[in-house]
This record gives structure tokens, C-alpha cells and sequence, in this order.
């Protein structure tokens, strides 16, 4: 991709600064980010950045491409705040998307997830059937259904990409998400500074874990290939808790044990198991990941490996 004028939504959070700085190698790219969940820390200096809401009536959207990643993009949040959820999650989405439209962007590559598949053992594709247990699912599915009317009345290429469990690190840009960051980021620091990492239930609950730089591409990718539709965004392997504790006290010289304690998400909505099929993204795009886990495990420790690194 090159070339573009681009305008990446929720563009200093943590996948969102990864996107934008990514893309500003070769492209004219805005970040947008109300500053929430963001930081415009995680930016480099050739990506131009716009406080702003996605609710705010004049967006910077005229531009080729919009990647809409701003989202309350938790289970706690929505709970505590169902309606401003629904407002920054699907207004905040349609409102993007229609000013879009008005300024003649016909691309939209946007984030929805992949935990309304439920608790799954097996590659989860595309096509099974999905349900809201949460008001975060509920913003989600609301997203693609939206998405399917902007394709649908007005012709717009629109890629629902539901990313799975997605991580880098704390010396990424995941840090300044604190008790959100993925389990990966969390345990590790944990781990790194003697201190144990708290595990809901047995730990025996698996994730389908990503890292951020195979999303980045994928996201690329959809936009390159004007994708229409829902796609998986993941690694086809999952992997449980308790083993990723073991696998990152062996990379980071440690012995800590994990302190259990009883999981405070109810059972019947709490995603115990998440795998991946990303057949139908490899057959549209080439799309396949290449970070391993041992491999993204050695990024994420890299740095309090280093003596040159402080955290």
C-alpha cells in the first residue's frame, strides 16, 4: 500500500499506534483517538494525530481508507456503562463510516471480535452461527450488521475482521493498558518482576494468542484487496494458561506459580476456549501468520532480557 491518505480510528491505542506507524512508511496516515485508551506516545513522528472523538460531527475523513479500530473494547467496560458501550461502539462506528461515505471513501476495514463464537476447542470459521452473551459482543455484532447495510445500500467495501487474542508486550505499545492489556503482556511483566500472575480459574482455559505485528498485516491486507465480509484474524493454535506461565518462566529464567483465583465472570458468559480457522482470509488475500508462539513469546521477554532495556 502506498501512497494513501488513510485514517486509522482509535489510532494511538495498541493496535491501532501499531497499524498507523506501520502504514506512514508509505502512506499519508491520520490517528484519531479520543484518548482513552490511547496514547499519542505510541506514535511515530510521521503520523499526524487528531484528538478527537468518533462521535464528533466533522472527522478527518477524507481520505482512500478508514481502519476503524476505536472501540471500549472490554467486558467490564460495557458493564459498567452499557450505554455509552453501544454509543462509542456502534454510533461512534456508523458516524465514522457515514461521514466516510459522504467524502467518497468506499473502503473500510474495521474491527469487530472474536469471542461471539463461545467457548471453542476447535478452528471456529466464519460461517457457524455466533451470539451476544455480553454487551461488548452485543456492539460488535451490531458493527457487522451495520456494515452489511453500508455494503449492501451503498456499495462499500466493508471488512469485519475478528481478531482473536491479541499481543505484543509491554515493550510495544500494549503497556499504557494496564489491567486490559492481554494476558501475554500481563503475566510476563508479572513474572519478570517476581511477582506471581493471577489466573481465573484452573488455568486450563485456552486462547488463540496473535501477535499484534500478523494482525497489522492482515488489516493491511484487507484493505489492499478490498474485502467484503467477515474475516478471522488469528493463528489456527491455542494454547492454556498454565501452560503459557511455564513457557514464559523457561524464557525469562523464572519459577513463579500462578495464584488462582475464582474467576469473577460469570461461567455462562466467560469464553473459556478460542481457536482461530483463517482459511477463508489465506484463500482471499495469502494471508497466513508467521509470528510462533515461542517466537512472540522471546519479543514480548526480549526486554527485561536486556540490560540496555529498563521497564
Amino acid at each position: 500500500m502506498n501512497d494513501q491518505r488513510i485514517l486509522v480510528t482509535g489510532g494511538t491505542g495498541f493496535i491501532g499506534s501499531n497499524l498507523a506507524n506501520a502504514l506512514a512508511a508509505d502512506n499519508d496516515v491520520i490517528a484519531l483517538d479520543d484518548g482513552y485508551l490511547g496514547t499519542p506516545e505510541n506514535l511515530d513522528d510521521d503520523v499526524e494525530y487528531v484528538e478527537a472523538s468518533v462521535l464528533d460531527d466533522d472527522l478527518p475523513t477524507d481520505v482512500d481508507i478508514v481502519f476503524h479500530l476505536a472501540a471500549l473494547s472490554s467486558y467490564a467496560m460495557h458493564e459498567d456503562d452499557p450505554t455509552t458501550g453501544v454509543r462509542v461502539n456502534v454510533e461512534g462506528f456508523v458516524n465514522t463510516v457515514e461521514q466516510a461515505r459522504d467524502d467518497g471513501c468506499d473502503t473500510v476495514v474495521y474491527a469487530t471480535t472474536s469471542s461471539i463464537y463461545g467457548n471453542r476447542t476447535e478452528p471456529s470459521p466464519e460461517s457457524m452461527p455466533v451470539t451476544a452473551n455480553t454487551g461488548y459482543e452485543a456492539s460488535k455484532l451490531a458493527r457487522e450488521r451495520y456494515a452489511q447495510y453500508f455494503h449492501n445500500h451503498y456499495d462499500m467495501s466493508m471488512a469485519g475482521m475478528r481478531f482473536f487474542s491479541v499481543y505484543q508486550g509491554y515493550g510495544g505499545a500494549e503497556e499504557h493498558k494496564g489491567e486490559y492489556a492481554n494476558l501475554i503482556a500481563q503475566f510476563a511483566d508479572d513474572i519478570a518482576n517476581g511477582d506471581a500472575p493471577v489466573i481465573y480459574g484452573d488455568g486450563t482455559q485456552t486462547r488463540d494468542f496473535t501477535h499484534v505485528d500478523d494482525i497489522v498485516r492482515g488489516l493491511i491486507a484487507a484493505a489492499e484487496h478490498e474485502l467484503q465480509g467477515i474475516y478471522n484474524l488469528g493463528t489456527g493454535e491455542s494454547y492454556d494458561l498454565n501452560t503459557l506461565v511455564e513457557k514464559l518462566n523457561a524464557e525469562l529464567g523464572r519459577e513463579i506459580e500462578p495464584e488462582y483465583v475464582e474467576n469473577p465472570i460469570p461461567d455462562d458468559i466467560y469464553v473459556k476456549d478460542t481457536m482461530a480457522d483463517t482459511t477463508k482470509m489465506r484463500e482471499a488475500t495469502g494471508w497466513e501468520p508467521r509470528i510462533s508462539f515461542e517466537e512472540g513469546l522471546k519479543r514480548v521477554c526480549a526486554q527485561y532480557q536486556s540490560s540496555s532495556v529498563s521497564h
